[in-house]
């Protein structure tokens, strides 16, 4: 069975050395095999503090990017560019420190930032950002770490939207070191079937984040979950499916995730849920 993982954004952001005891103790004892963990902010985790909480609690790691305010590869000067590919090599090398075998998120523009492209703009950000990923998956292949980009819904991104968009831009740069991170969420609004998106996307998935259409546990909603199963399977996915949820008592995080109400009655009861739910869509 695919190990089941969670993000800490579930329960706080940013994560810090200070708190990752805490929550990455946590984790292990609702159950996880993995947990997903955030580095927002370059030195906000370091390998000394991380690596052996997850030794000692026996998770498995992957890491997420955030592309918050002045983070961009496209449409933007040289200095943001020159910046974010730093902050993306110090995603890969903490990622490569802690023993993860991913860094992934929606590393193309700032999150939530859209505007019309006509045909000819469109051709021109998909150059810029085919020349300005280049040397961060070279980074990634010297580290032994997979970058995932993640398609993103049409409300948070107006660049890569859909799996048929990102394998067309980022076709060149494909391979073991660079492919593609996709979230049910975003499926779910962007794609007519997920589940043939998933099969369209093949091999070049490199990671699963996983949660309800309403962006709760996933399990009990709208969600061909049978039919995502299936198609994970048909495409041979083994790595971890992560369930990807946000706390609403953090004002940024809610904001920049739309996250206007609780998704559960506690978020440990969101975590249970999606896990015991994950576990059994595994079983069958």
């Amino acid at each position: 069975m695919r190990p089941i993982g969670i993000n800490t954004w579930v329960w706080q952001s940013p994560l810090h050395d200070q708190t990752a005891p805490e929550a990455v103790a946590h984790v292990a004892e609702l159950g996880f095999d993995v947990v997903e963990l955030p580095l927002e902010q370059e030195g906000d985790l370091t390998a000394a503090a991380v690596r052996p909480l997850l030794e000692e609690h026996g998770l498995a790691a992957c890491v997420v990017g955030a592309m918050g305010p002045e983070r961009a590869l496209v449409a933007a000067d040289a200095d943001t560019v020159a910046a974010t590919q730093r902050y993306l090599r110090a995603c890969i090398d903490f990622a490569a420190d802690i023993g993860a075998s991913s860094v992934c998120g929606p590393f193309t523009a700032q999150t939530g930032r859209t505007w019309r492209m006509d045909a000819e703009e469109r051709r021109s950000i998909i150059a810029d950002l085919r020349e300005h990923l280049a040397p961060v998956v070279e980074h990634a292949a010297d580290r032994g770490v997979t970058i995932g980009i993640e398609p993103l819904n049409r409300y948070e991104t107006s660049i890569i939207t859909t799996v048929a968009q990102a394998l067309d831009a980022l076709e060149p740069l494909l391979g073991e070191h660079l492919g593609l991170a996709l979230d049910t969420y975003h499926l779910g609004i962007e794609e007519r079937s997920s589940a043939d998106a998933i099969r369209t996307a093949g091999s070049a998935i490199a990671h699963v984040q996983v949660c309800g259409n309403d962006r709760g546990a996933p399990g009990g909603d709208q969600t061909d979950w049978p039919g995502i199963r299936a198609a994970l399977d048909d495409v041979d996915y083994r790595g971890p499916l992560v369930i990807e949820s946000f706390t609403a008592e953090n004002a940024a995080i809610a904001v920049a995730a739309s996250i206007w109400r609780p998704l559960a009655t506690t978020q440990d009861d969101l975590a249970r849920d999606g896990l015991a739910f994950l576990r059994e869509l595994e079983r069958s």
